[in-house]
């Protein structure tokens, strides 16, 4: 019997479909929010680098708008042209997906091409549109939305700090059952969070209202697939047959900034704490992405914000959190391929030394809806189809998505529940409703 491929990737085709929308409204109206982003900061650009800042806005928007009116009228995609780590990579990867195309096709368009390709692509070109314009080449248009959303988020972050440093006085005391539903909930926790997402809404705001530990047991229902024993067991082994001196490295794929954030700290403050790991490392993005994605100036700005707030449990988990990192026991990492357009099956021949990093861990965390679709190649998957199967052989170490739908891909379901919930609820693959804990174990 011969095997079929793997399916079709998403894509702007399928008229209606939230690739279509994505990038028929949604990337549109979050490139005219970074136009107005550098429209607004004029006068703080001509303050710092006088006229030569003036300049480098106008050449900035001028840049933006001529790559939101390439999408709005669906040209073809163009290779890069400022040198970056990057910029042959992409362009090999453009080379790529033209030569996929039929010779009548042409250059790969924007609503034609992978969504997955576009959207990358779309958030590459105004990091490129920024580096070409020093002096403000190190402008990040999404960083004001980002406090933004940190600060609207502050009573919940409150409310999140207070419930890690209660815990942290007893924990000692907690035995394996007790320790256990805490592990659940810091993961729960974790889970949520992924709702605050920025590119979303369209770089609007996006702030957590409620104290998400208060709504933990609501939100159970809402979890399609729950693999948080399979993540207790392993890590509950490995603390059991841990030698004195090993080490149990768990490694968090982040997400968002702001609050999603701080819950993900949160639960790599608690593997600490509880022992069920002995050192985390953070990947981050190297240039702004998605809109709210963490950098290591977001990372170090957190962090920051926390140390110096006036509340006490937040201030105390700014310094124990900044203590981690100044012992080695949390390492925050970035790496160009997560923000390239590969999935990540093309990993080990991409970027075979971050392959060989995520291969030293116990674990792995991919954190939120883009690391679910590159897990998957952002493909027409049948709901059914098993996680380990599309996840087309990449397997550096177990690994698990922690991840709230914003996508119409979603794997490893119970055969009818993908078509029960279409059938109740049409917009549940994209609305941040419905979270999942996906886990691929040892081989």
């Amino acid at each position: 019997m011969v095997m079929a491929g793997p399916p079709k990737s998403l894509s702007g085709q399928d008229v209606g479909s939230f690739a279509y929308i994505t990038i028929k409204d949604r990337i549109p109206q979050i490139l005219t929010k970074a136009i107005d982003t550098l429209h607004r900061h004029k006068s703080e650009f001509f303050e710092k680098h006088g006229e030569k800042g003036m300049e480098a806005e106008k050449k900035a928007i001028s840049l933006l708008s001529k790559l939101r009116n390439e999408l709005q009228t669906d040209k073809p995609i163009v290779p890069l042209v400022e040198k970056f780590v990057d910029t042959d990579t992409w362009n090999q990867y453009l080379e790529y997906q033209q030569s996929l195309l039929n010779e009548s096709d042409g250059k790969p368009r924007w609503f034609l091409s992978p969504w997955l390709f576009v959207e990358c692509y779309m958030y590459r070109r105004i990091h490129e549109a920024i580096i070409q314009s020093p002096p403000i080449d190190d402008f990040d248009v999404f960083k004001e939305s980002k406090d933004q959303s940190f600060f609207e988020s502050q009573e919940s972050i409150i409310a999140l700090c207070t419930h890690l440093q209660e815990l942290m006085k007893s924990i000692e005391d907690l035995d394996e059952n007790q320790l256990k539903d805490e592990f659940f909930k810091v993961l729960q926790i974790s889970l949520w969070g992924n709702k605050c997402d920025l590119s979303l809404s369209g770089g609007e705001t996006s702030f957590q209202k409620t104290n998400i530990v208060n709504s933990l047991e609501d939100l159970k229902p809402f979890i399609l697939v729950n693999n948080m024993e399979q993540l207790w067991s392993l890590l509950s082994n490995c603390k059991k047959t841990r030698e004195k001196a090993s080490v149990t490295r768990v490694i968090i794929v982040l997400d968002n900034s702001g609050f999603e954030l701080v819950t993900d700290l949160v639960l790599a403050d608690f593997l600490l704490s509880s022992k069920l790991a002995t050192e985390i490392h953070f990947y981050g993005k190297m240039i702004p992405w998605f809109v709210s994605d963490t950098t290591v100036r977001d990372f170090n700005w957190l962090l920051k914000q926390l140390k110096h707030s006036n509340h006490k449990w937040m201030s105390r988990c700014g310094v124990d959190w900044e203590n981690h990192i100044k012992t080695g026991r949390w390492v925050y990492l970035d790496h160009m391929f997560w923000t390239l357009p590969h999935e990540f099956s093309a990993m080990s021949q991409v970027a075979p030394d971050l392959y060989a990093a995520l291969q030293k861990a116990h674990l792995i965390l991919f954190k939120g809806d883009l690391n679910y679709r590159k897990l998957t190649g952002d493909r027409k998957w049948e709901f059914t189809i098993p996680f380990h199967e599309a996840l087309n052989g990449f397997h550096p170490a177990p690994l698990c998505s922690i991840r709230t739908l914003k996508a119409e891909v979603q794997v490893g379901l119970p055969p009818g529940q993908g078509e029960q919930l279409t059938a109740a609820e049409p917009t549940w693959l994209t609305k941040g409703r419905y979270g999942v804990f996906q886990f691929d174990g040892p081989l």
